[in-house]
């Protein structure tokens, strides 16, 4: 029972068993017309003819393979399996020009990995823009032997999200036009989802532990999870066991996954409310429309009503995650790190559009995916200019102690996720507003003696305004990663960088997947090189991408075909 004494001692982290088999998906995606929050009937992205799309579901050590179709008929499209290392295929991590090509309308491709991690993850398409248009779903990963089985019995998963109205191909350019929009605000969605709805209704038993799987699917937003009545134990933040800690309420940064347990009452004399609240105070404005409260319901007794509204909650009481302890007691990476890398957030204008980037640098996708730039330079490929100056690229090399200072001198927070790792988030802080209303920024100290000697891991964490967050972790994953803000306009804007991890190493143990390439190919695009396609002499990047896309509309191609 949760409420027992022995119950922190099921922090205890056990070998994870190897169970080898395959799970196999066969997904077409269609734009079907949907309508979650009961205002506007749009169309969304879907698989197989339906939305919500379906979870994928695995066990530690599955082989999860996905035939995907794509049948938009006017959109590429790719899958990105957030969180999720791919340890010895990096061509599956489905990220257009880091490590793959697009998928054109019309053309298939199979994604398939195997998964060594237990935890709550989720897929999304990494092509501009479509995660806002609603291709993204549960991705969860089974542990039978989990430090926490024996304490529950029962799964639940919650998703939350933001919904927008308008479609990302009309969102996109109006936000980063320095013309329409000046001010560079980001588009504000338009209502709160609970697992892609209003009202979602989830049927409950009395006295029964339960495991809950919080996941944000959200294109932009932050969000408060509360439960009227009920508290949460945090036992797993994306994907790491950690320490238990009792919560009312939890402030889930976009992408990021909680695992809860929770008990229900001992009766069914009534049903309870839980929330999912929109975190406001990252939004410029706050337009009429907004409905930033998405309200679901533990059912216990369908004969009974549920609750007329939502709990109201004064004040939330929220914990920080950087005082969560993994289980595993992995210790602080100490030492003075192999490679340092710092990147300061901002934002600018370039080329008549609002961008942002990470040291001033744009990112701007190759013409050559950065992969495969890696995989076919030889030891050039240790050199970042191969990999074209708006890739952003930094290289490190394989067992290296990686630590990467962030910088934010932006007045926005930002949800900041690394492909590839769940690193150790080692330090953390917030500037300061002064009386004038200006932003006083904090820096980094690099005194190694106050940093936690059990640091929180997790692949997404977020940032405050004005602050710094420090990351460090094992370079001992070859591939090609990609840092990016997960805000999935600040992505349009050119907020990503290249983390190209042990290029040498990824060249003597992967290859460019021979069906990526065929469609690379049939798009014109080149498959070697450095970052223009220049195969012969690695330095000379003449025809690389160095300015932005003019008019650029997310994934779309057809801009005449009728969805």
């Amino acid at each position: 029972m949760l409420g027992s004494p022995l119950y922190p001692a099921a922090c205890l982290c056990f070998a994870l068993q190897t169970y080898a088999r395959t799970v196999s998906y066969d997904w077409r995606l269609h734009w079907v017309s949907v309508n979650p929050d009961g205002e506007l009937l749009r169309p969304a992205i879907g698989i197989n003819g339906q939305w919500p799309n379906p979870a994928i579901e695995a066990e530690v050590g599955d082989r999860i393979v996905i035939n995907l179709h794509n049948q938009l008929g006017n959109e590429t499209a790719s899958l990105h399996f957030h969180g999720i290392y791919q340890e010895g295929s990096n061509g599956m991590d489905g990220s257009p020009t880091a490590t793959q090509c697009e998928i054109p309308p019309g053309v298939s491709f199979t994604y398939d990995f195997v998964v060594n991690q237990p935890g709550s993850y989720w897929y999304h398409s990494h092509s501009s823009g479509q995660l806002a248009d609603g291709l993204r779903g549960p991705l969860i990963i089974k542990d039978p032997k989990s430090p926490y089985a024996g304490n529950y019995s029962e799964e639940l998963i919650v998703t939350i999200s933001d919904w927008y109205h308008d479609e990302a191909p009309s969102l996109i350019p109006y936000y980063l036009s320095s013309v329409q929009n000046p001010s560079g605000a980001e588009p504000i969605p338009n209502s709160s989802l609970i697992n892609e709805a209003q009202d979602i209704k989830l049927a409950v038993k009395p006295n029964t532990n339960y495991l809950i799987r919080i996941i944000s699917m959200a294109a932009f937003a932050q969000a408060y999870v509360h439960f009227d009545q009920h508290e949460m134990t945090i036992i797993a933040i994306d994907g790491i066991y950690v320490r238990p800690r009792t919560v009312s309420t939890v402030h889930v940064v976009t992408a990021q996954r909680y695992d809860v347990l929770l008990t229900t009452k001992s009766d069914k004399e009534r049903n309870y409310a839980f929330f999912s609240n929109l975190d406001q105070a990252k939004f410029q404005s706050i337009p009429g429309y907004l409905r930033p409260n998405a309200t679901g319901y533990l059912v216990y007794d369908a004969s009974k009503p549920v609750p007329p509204e939502a709990p109201t909650v004064g004040r939330y009481d929220i914990i920080d995650d950087f005082t969560l302890i993994p289980c595993d007691g992995q210790p602080l990476l100490s030492g003075p790190p192999d490679a340092s890398i710092v990147l300061n957030v901002g934002f600018f204008e370039r080329d008549g559009q609002n961008r942002a980037g990470f040291n001033n640098i744009t990112y701007i996708g190759q013409k050559v995916p950065s992969l495969y730039t890696a995989l076919t330079t030889g030891s050039d490929a240790e050199d970042p200019r191969v990999y074209g100056v708006n890739a952003n690229a930094k290289v490190v090399k394989q067992g290296d102690l990686v630590e990467v200072v962030i910088n934010n001198f932006d007045r926005s927070g930002h949800p900041m996720h690394l492909h590839g790792h769940a690193p150790q988030i080692v330090a953390r802080a917030a500037g300061v507003f002064l009386q004038n209303g200006t932003l006083s920024a904090k820096g980094y100290t690099g005194d190694i003696g106050t940093l936690p000697k059990v640091p929180m891991r997790r692949d997404t964490w977020g940032m405050a305004p004005g602050g710094y967050t420090v990351i460090r972790y094992r370079a001992d994953n070859p591939g090609v990663w990609l840092l990016h803000c997960h805000m999935e306009w600040h992505v349009a804007a050119g907020l990503s960088m290249t983390i190209v991890e042990a290029p040498l190493q990824l060249q003597q143990s992967q290859r460019i997947n021979p069906a990526m390439e065929d469609i690379c190919k049939s798009q014109g695009l080149a498959t070697a090189g450095n970052a223009a396609g220049n195969t012969e002499d690695h330095f000379d990047l003449s025809g690389a991408n160095t300015i932005v896309e003019p008019n650029h509309r997310g994934a779309l191609v057809d801009e005449d075909y009728n969805n």
